[in-house]
């Protein structure tokens, strides 16, 4: 009700070094009651698991060391510990914490640590069980890494949020690529369980289910957010359902009890390499529905056209780079004269770690995406250097469009209604004004087109309320011509997806809405702030 500080606790982990990837970012912690007392769990950047009293603040002595426990101890060797870390809030599944890791994403060598996901007993911190995201000898998928590659490749983490279903003892895995995100030629084979959806019993760890949405993953699509668990009314039928949502503008949808597809996904051929030892999956998956949200592939027909100066622009730019559809596979820089494939959405595109969330009176699923696209090339390893990878991504990754535009048409920043029950997009609306007052924009008089670094990599997920749709806005100008700053809380109406009231914040809104009722009285929380901006917890009360 007052936001004043109950206790502080500082994990210090940066004694250790700055972890990897997202630096000093976190995502959140997670509460668990034991039937006596709650807990809070922090896994830290250095991975490592802390148990806190909840009402005290202090460690919970009887978990592992102390009240802390070592995710690497026994696993990997400390050495690891350079390439691993963990920043999302730990799943916990009646008394097992289910825990995952990041993994540095860029290395220069095949080798690297694996993210198996382990399973922890919350009141001890023993260590119940290990599931290997890359399967050892004998176990199922092992065979999808050919030339015994399992045996060296890593990565295959689980970096963002595990989803939970107590009633079914089940947690799904969103697992991540494999190494190196944009050469594969050394680990030949689809590479399970790579940029999957895996379902566990939580108990043991077993596997129950799993989809491959990518097939020896190529483009860094790796599934970005939690699952969302809900029970979908789909041609009559009631389906407990897990909804996937991807980077690559897909989403999957299944049975969250056998792994069924609620709706058809078909194998479909895709362009091949040209790259020297890589060797392409022949087909990918594609999900007859629901329909794709983003643009997938980009062709002279998506390159932005505001005016005819500006498209014959676009098109000159172009020329210097390979344009495909959906799972055109990177390219060696430099081969026939261009820097590489234009792959849309990119890493960064689509749906990232904020989600999706989910109505189930109206069975609306709501999500922010990004029409962001991206170079993808590669280029030899330089062996001068220590580089063991044959083939590895180099950068530039940006391509900078007309008179620092982007490439492509609007709209770039989006926020969606779609209607599960069909399977159809209800609704997209621009996300954010856009580059509008850019000089070569300025007099067009255009409405809202969206904001391309829109925050999806930054701000969290919607809050989907009985009434609203509130979904936070985090720009910070540096990628156009005009200087721009939208750093908004906006409530949307869930049937049309117009904006009915927003709030313009000092602090960048990162953290995903929490609501809550206190007192009788309904509140809206957030964290915000973080990097060059102070955090701070902001909340917002309801009228009475």
């Amino acid at each position: 009700g007052t936001g004043a500080v109950k206790w502080m606790f500082d994990p210090e982990a940066y004694k250790l070094g700055r972890p990897v990837n997202a630096g000093w970012q976190h995502r959140g912690v997670s509460y668990w009651h034991d039937g006596t007392r709650g807990r809070i769990f922090i896994g830290t950047g250095t991975m490592e698991i802390f148990a806190l009293d909840a009402e005290t603040g202090k460690l919970v002595e009887s978990f592992g060391d102390g009240g802390k426990m070592d995710l690497l101890e026994g696993l990997h060797p400390d050495t690891a510990r350079r390439y691993m870390g963990h920043n999302a809030p730990l799943a916990i599944a009646n008394g097992v914490i289910v825990v995952g890791s990041a993994i540095f994403d860029s290395p220069t060598s095949p080798n690297m640590p694996a993210g198996h996901v382990q399973g922890i007993d919350a009141k001890t911190g023993e260590r119940k069980w290990v599931f290997h995201t890359v399967p050892q000898e004998g176990e199922v998928g092992v065979e999808t890494w050919e030339d015994d590659s399992w045996k060296y490749s890593g990565n295959t983490n689980v970096w963002s949020m595990i989803s939970v279903d107590e009633e079914l003892g089940y947690v799904y895995l969103p697992v991540s690529t494999p190494t190196n995100d944009y050469y594969g030629g050394q680990r030949k084979g689809d590479n399970l369980f790579a940029e999957s959806i895996v379902c566990l019993d939580a108990a043991t760890g077993e596997r129950v289910w799993h989809f491959q949405a990518v097939h020896h993953g190529l483009w860094d699509y790796d599934f970005p957010c939690a699952p969302t668990l809900c029970d979908l009314e789909v041609d009559g039928r009631t389906i407990k359902a897990v909804i996937a949502p991807s980077k690559q503008g897909f989403i999957y949808v299944f049975d969250r009890v056998t792994g069924e597809p609620v709706w058809p996904i078909e194998e479909r051929a895709v362009p091949q390499t040209t790259v020297p030892g890589e060797q392409t999956s022949p087909t990918q998956p594609f999900p007859t529905k629901p329909e794709p949200y983003v643009r997938q592939g980009i062709t002279e027909d998506d390159l932005v056209d505001f005016t005819p100066e500006i498209k014959a622009k676009a098109l000159e730019i172009a020329k210097n780079y390979t344009l495909g559809p959906l799972f055109t596979p990177p390219t060696v820089l430099g081969a026939d004269g261009l820097k590489g494939v234009l792959q849309a959405p990119s890493a960064a595109g689509g749906i990232n770690w904020g989600g999706a969330g989910f109505d189930p009176e109206t069975q609306m699923l709501y999500f922010e995406a990004a029409e962001i696209y991206s170079l993808a090339h590669v280029s030899p390893g330089n062996r001068d250097r220590g580089v063991t990878a044959d083939y590895l991504f180099t950068g530039p990754r940006a391509v900078i469009g007309p008179f620092g535009l982007p490439l492509t048409k609007p709209p770039y920043g989006i926020v969606i209604g779609m209607d599960m029950k069909t399977g159809t997009i209800k609704w997209k609306v621009p996300h954010g004004q856009g580059p509008t007052n850019h000089p070569k924009l300025k007099d067009l008089n255009l409405d809202p087109i969206g904001w391309t670094s829109h925050g999806t990599l930054s701000s969290g997920g919607p809050l989907v309320t009985k009434t609203l749709l509130f979904v936070n806005q985090v720009q910070i100008s540096g990628d156009f011509v005009s200087p721009s700053k939208e750093l908004y809380m906006r409530a949307f109406d869930k049937e049309t997806g117009e904006v009915v009231w927003e709030y313009l914040m000092d602090t960048p809104p990162y953290g995903t809405p929490m609501t809550y009722m206190h007192e009788g009285r309904q509140y809206i929380a957030m964290g915000a702030g973080g990097y060059r901006y102070a955090p701070e917890v902001l909340a917002f009360a309801l009228p009475e």
